[in-house]
C-alpha cells in the first residue's frame, strides 16, 4: 500500500489549547523570545524535542502498575537489566534518571584537564559534560555531513582518517575513549553506517582506546542500516542493533528517545573497574544501583519500551512519517538538511534567512516566527546552541550549521497535525524576507540555549 498508517490506535487523548497571534506575541515576549521558557499549555504543536515526549503504550502503562518499588533488588530493575544485556551484550548495566546523568558519571571518571574526547558530533549535554570535566570535546564529522543539500545515505559517519590521525598523535594518555553518536543528532539526525561503526571500533582497538556509543536513537539508526546498507535488508532491526553494540566497549543512553519512556537512561560497560567506580558515584548522586534515580514503574516501562521500539512496523512508520514532513516543506521552498533524518526535520536557517548573519541567530529568529504564525514550538540548533565568543579576542565563532529542528515526538501526533505544520511553514516561507535577527540579552555560562533571553533587532 502507498499509505503508511500509524501502527497503533489512540486510547487516550489530551485536549489542545488554541491561542491567537496576539496572545502568542505577548507570550513570546514574556518568555524573552526563548521557546524553552513558554508554558506547554501555550503551545499547539510541540516539536521542541523528541526526548521524553513519547506516548507510552498500553503494555507500558500496564507494566507501570506492576512496577516493583523496592529500594534494593527491584524485580523491575532485573527486567531492565536483562533486556539491556540481551540487546547490547554489555556486562554492567547502571541505571540513571536520564542520559545526561550517565554522561556526567562517565566523564567525571575519564575526563579531566588535557584530555580529548572525539565524537562524530557531540550533542549539547554530551559536550557540556565533557567540557565541565576539563576535557576537550572534539567533533570529527565527515565532510559530506556538513553539506545540507547533499543526498547521501550515511552523513552521520565519523571521519575515520581524522580519527586515526588524532589517536596516533595523542594516544591513550590524552584520549580516554572515543564516542560515536547514533543517529547523529547535532548533524541533523543523520545515521551512521555499520561499516563506519565497525571501522571506528577497529581504529580504537589498534590504539588501545575504549569505544563507546551514544545510543539514544539506536533503533532508528539500525533501521536506516536495514534500508540503506548492502547486506542488511534481510536482517531484523534487533539483529542489526545487536551487531552495532557488539563493536563497542560501552554506551550511554537516554531512554527518553528510543526507550519510548518519559524518564530514564543508563550507562552500560564491560570494564569491571570502571563499573565499580561508576556505581560509587551513582549511589552518591542518583541512587542505589538497582534503581539509579528511577521509580520501579519507570524501570518497568523502560524495559518494555526497548522491546517495542524494535518492532519493524513501528520503525517503518516512524522513519516514513518524519520524511513526509521534510518532503512537503522542501517542496514549498523551505530548505531542509537532506536527506530527512530519523527523529526530526532540520530546516537550514542560514539558507532560509540569508539576510540574517550567524551572529544575529537566524535559527532563533525562525523558531520564534514559527511559534508566532502557528503556535509551533521548535528548537534552534545553531550558533545559540554551539556558537562561541573567544574570551580574549572577543571574536564570534559561529556554529558549522544554522538549523531549526522540528523533533517529532513518538506516537503523539497524527498526519493532520503534521499537515498543519506544513501549512504554517508555507506561511513563513511567504514572509521570510520580513523576519529580523536577534540579540542575546542574557546568557548563563553553560548550555545557554536553555535559559538565554533575546530581543528582536
Amino acid at each position: 500500500m502507498k499509505i503508511i498508517i500509524e501502527p497503533f490506535k489512540i486510547k487516550s487523548v489530551e485536549p489542545l489549547r488554541f491561542t491567537s497571534r496576539e496572545e502568542r506575541e505577548a507570550i513570546l515576549k514574556q518568555a524573552g523570545y526563548n521557546l524553552f521558557n513558554i508554558q506547554a499549555e501555550d503551545v499547539l504543536i510541540d516539536l521542541l524535542t523528541d526526548s521524553g515526549t513519547s506516548a507510552m503504550s498500553a503494555h507500558q502503562w500496564g507494566g507501570m502498575i506492576e512496577g516493583d518499588e523496592a529500594y534494593a533488588g527491584s524485580k523491575s530493575f532485573s527486567r531492565l537489566e536483562q533486556t539491556v544485556r540481551d540487546l547490547t551484550g554489555f556486562r554492567h548495566i547502571i541505571p540513571t534518571h536520564q542520559g545526561r546523568a550517565a554522561e556526567k558519571i562517565l566523564f567525571n571518571l575519564v575526563g579531566g584537564e588535557g584530555r580529548i574526547v572525539p565524537n562524530n558530533t557531540h550533542f549539547d549535554t554530551t559536550r557540556a559534560n565533557v567540557e565541565m570535566s576539563g576535557a576537550e570535546a572534539l567533533d570529527l564529522p565527515i565532510a559530506d555531513g556538513l553539506d545540507p543539500t547533499l543526498i547521501a545515505d550515511f552523513k552521520g559517519n565519523m571521519d575515520l582518517e581524522a580519527l586515526d590521525s588524532l589517536l596516533e598523535k595523542e594516544g591513550p594518555e590524552r584520549i580516554p575513549l572515543v564516542m560515536l553518536t547514533v543517529t547523529n543528532n547535532a548533524n541533523a539526525g543523520q545515521p551512521v553506517s555499520m561499516a563506519n561503526i565497525r571501522q571506528t571500533a577497529e581504529i580504537c582497538r589498534a590504539h588501545d582506546i575504549p569505544f563507546f556509543l551514544d545510543a539514544c536513537r539506536f533503533a532508528e539508526n539500525a533501521y536506516f542500516i536495514k534500508l540503506r546498507e548492502p547486506g542488511y535488508a534481510n536482517k531484523t532491526a534487533r539483529e542489526i542493533a545487536q551487531e552495532m553494540f557488539s563493536y563497542a566497549d560501552g554506551c550511554t543512553m537516554s531512554g527518553k528517545k528510543d526507550g519510548l519512556v518519559n524518564m530514564g537512561g543508563f550507562l552500560a560497560v564491560n570494564d569491571d573497574q570502571l563499573a565499580g567506580r561508576a556505581r560509587n558515584i551513582l549511589i552518591v548522586t542518583e541512587g542505589f544501583p538497582t534503581y539509579g534515580g528511577l521509580a520501579g514503574h519507570d524501570l518497568e516501562a523502560f524495559a518494555r519500551g526497548l522491546d517495542e521500539v524494535l518492532a519493524e512496523d513501528y520503525l517503518k512508520y516512524r522513519i516514513r512519517s518524519v520524511a513526509y514532513l521534510g518532503e512537503h516543506i522542501a517542496a514549498l521552498g523551505a530548505p531542509i538538511f537532506q536527506p530527512p533524518g530519523g527523529h526530526a526535520i532540520y530546516i537550514d536557517a542560514k539558507a532560509f534567512l540569508p539576510h540574517i548573519p550567524p551572529h544575529e541567530y537566524p535559527g532563533q529568529a525562525l523558531a520564534c516566527e514559527l511559534y508566532l504564525v502557528g503556535g509551533i514550538r521548535s528548537c534552534e540548533i545553531g550558533s545559540v546552541m554551539f556558537g562561541k565568543t573567544d574570551s580574549q579576542s572577543a571574536q564570534f565563532k559561529p556554529a558549522p550549521l544554522e538549523m531549526v529542528r522540528l523533533a517529532i515526538p513518538r506516537r503523539v501526533y497524527t498526519k493532520s497535525h503534521i499537515d498543519y505544520v506544513v501549512e504554517c511553514i508555507e506561511s513563513v516561507v511567504r514572509k521570510r524576507d520580513e523576519i529580523k535577527g536577534m540579540r542575546i540579552t542574557y546568557e548563563p555560562p553553560v548550555l545557554r540555549h536553555f535559559t538565554a533571553q533575546f530581543e528582536i533587532l
